[in-house]
């Protein structure tokens, strides 16, 4: 059974003026259906029409479709008899791994709720996360780092179970003997010790939370963005559509954009899986690994960040390797300058796609550049299949404008989120007659093509990794010899941005930045860190009323202008 676009979803008028269709890529039609199902429903039928064909590859192990469906289910049953079932909240802590696919559509199957954690989180930063989400279960590997961190989750309260899987990739592998006994501490293998024989789950693709996403918004407080199996179904399959000269149950995808990134997530897992391709996995970024495997894989897509384009075609290796393999790679995450473009589509003759947009509340692609000679560098695209696009005056809120005029570039579409957990208000906040507000001010051309001038959100866009600035101030202002701190993002020819903080002291402090730096090591993650602090011997520019302004600041350092 498959539903279409809503009734109360704007993207279901088709009378309403859609400057972008004529744009619109030949043979990708605008209109779409969502199947009402389970996300677990793209690996079960690509393990019925692909049994035999490799579905996840990494380092030295690797499983066919029909071996990572049987493991899945027979780990969705061992979860099963441990309580998980729906509404309870299964966490994912690692790095890209077998079990990082196998696990997320395991949890999925029992009608659970994944919820993704990055693995570089500081054990505050998990703590949170794990307490506001409710996480009951945890699933990690067997690396020290990653365990430990897990572990201490718990001693606190609402934590009762990690499932550890082990770091080799290897599915048979035994318990380690240093590895704790009891319910507290269930081993992979153990907890697939069974005939796979699911107890049926009755799954609302539209009311029943798939994915808790989450993001630290406009205030960098974090939030779960509610992704129903609907919301995270719609995406791929939109995406799959704009893929649409990939070959099912014969391409491959380099999968090194962290999994537990929604743009990963949705773009390079969801979407493969759907399409039976087959996923190259790397735990990190590294050139010789991927060269490797463009070498010996012959893979068709890649999707990464502009900083990784950056790293290859700056490689001196890059000219002794054959590119003619790629269909297109894709650039998200963070704008792509056209220089880089140029650059790594003359070295290596294969074509970069640039560039798309979306935000986790949105499963969360809103937007892609056409793959044909229509794209426009510099702009975030055409909306994606079943995605209306608006920009609405910035002085109401409501009114559409015309082409060429700015305003709030608000979305709508079936791959739009629930609502944020357990957050009424900051719902009700970027949700509004239909329309998700993005808070980033942009205008649409008389082509459909949308383009960001400014972005109302203060976040920092790392190497397509978010950073917000008042959880680094928050973290500056527990050192005792900071009085006042502004953090910003910055233009970085590498990251796209990097952090930088202004440290004003407190009267009598004497405090060097690498003393700072070192203090912030232990409060956040590496990309957190600021590359520069500045300290201050005046105070920070202030508003009217006393605040601190961001804005006046960057100003006076000539960052931004008036």
């Amino acid at each position: 059974m498959t539903q279409a676009l809503r009734k109360d979803e704007t993207a279901v008028n088709t009378a309403h003026d859609f400057p972008w269709l004529k744009n619109y890529p030949p043979g990708v039609d605008w209109q779409i259906d969502i199947p009402a199902q389970s996300v677990f429903a793209f690996l079960e039928q690509a393990a019925e029409k692909y049994p035999d064909r490799r579905a996840v590859s990494s380092g030295l192990h690797a499983c066919d479709y029909k071996t990572l469906h049987d493991c899945a289910r027979r780990a969705a049953r061992g979860l099963q008899d441990r309580g998980v079932k729906k509404g309870v909240k299964v966490g994912l802590f690692m790095p890209n791994s077998v079990f990082s696919v196998l696990m997320y559509y395991a949890i999925l199957k029992t009608g659970a709720t994944v919820v993704n954690y990055n693995p570089a989180y500081t054990p505050r930063d998990l703590a949170l996360q794990a307490v506001d989400s409710e996480t009951a279960f945890l699933v990690t590997l067997d690396a020290p780092a990653l365990l430990e961190k897990a572990a201490g989750l718990l001693a606190g309260e609402g934590l009762k179970t990690l499932i550890v899987c082990p770091s080799s990739g290897d599915l048979d592998a035994a318990r380690p003997a240093d590895l704790p006994q009891g319910d507290a501490h269930v081993w992979f293998s153990e907890l697939a010790a069974n005939d796979g024989a699911v107890k049926p789950v009755d799954i609302d693709a539209d009311e029943d939370i798939a994915v808790l996403q989450y993001t630290g918004g406009t205030t960098g407080i974090p939030k779960g963005a509610m992704l129903s199996h609907r919301n995270v179904i719609a995406n791929a399959l939109q995406i799959g559509r704009w893929y649409h000269n990939a070959e099912e149950g014969k391409d491959g995808m380099i999968a090194v954009l962290p999994l537990f990134h929604v743009f990963a997530m949705t773009v390079v897992m969801n979407m493969a899986i759907s399409k039976g391709m087959t996923l190259f996995l790397l735990p990190g970024f590294n050139v010789p690994e991927i060269l490797d495997i463009v070498k010996n894989e012959r893979p068709a897509y890649i999707a990464a960040v502009p900083t990784m384009y950056i790293a290859l075609a700056n490689d001196s290796r890059i000219s002794e390797y054959d590119f003619s393999c790629f269909k297109f790679c894709l650039s998200g995450g963070a704008p792509l300058p056209g220089d880089v473009k140029r650059v790594f589509e003359t070295r290596t003759k294969a074509k970069l796609v640039a560039e798309g947009y979306g935000l986790t509340e949105f499963s969360p692609v809103a937007t892609c550049n056409p793959l044909t000679e229509k794209a426009k560098l510099g702009s975030i695209g055409l909306p994606v299949p079943g995605t209306v696009v608006e920009v609405v005056s910035l002085e109401d809120g409501k009114t559409v404008l015309k082409p060429g005029e700015k305003g709030e570039i608000c979305v709508s579409g079936p791959q739009m989120m629930k609502g944020y957990y357990k957050q009424a208000e900051e719902t009700a906040a970027v949700i509004k007659n239909g329309r998700l507000h993005t808070g980033d001010v942009g205008y649409m051309d008389a082509g459909g093509f949308v383009t960001i001038v400014d972005r109302v959100k203060d976040l920092i866009l790392v190497g397509g990794f978010n950073v917000y600035p008042r959880h680094v101030e928050e973290a500056l202002y527990t050192h005792p010899a900071v009085e006042e701190c502004i953090v910003a993002g910055v233009p970085d020819k590498l990251r796209g941005e990097t952090v930088q903080a202004w440290v004003k002291l407190r009267a009598g402090e004497a405090v060097s930045e690498s003393t700072l730096r070192a203090f912030l090591r232990d409060r956040l993650s590496a990309t957190e860190v600021p590359r520069r602090i500045v300290i201050s011997d005046t105070p920070l520019p202030k508003t009217a009323v006393g605040k601190l302004s961001r804005r006046a600041l960057l100003i006076r350092e000539g960052i931004i202008s008036e």
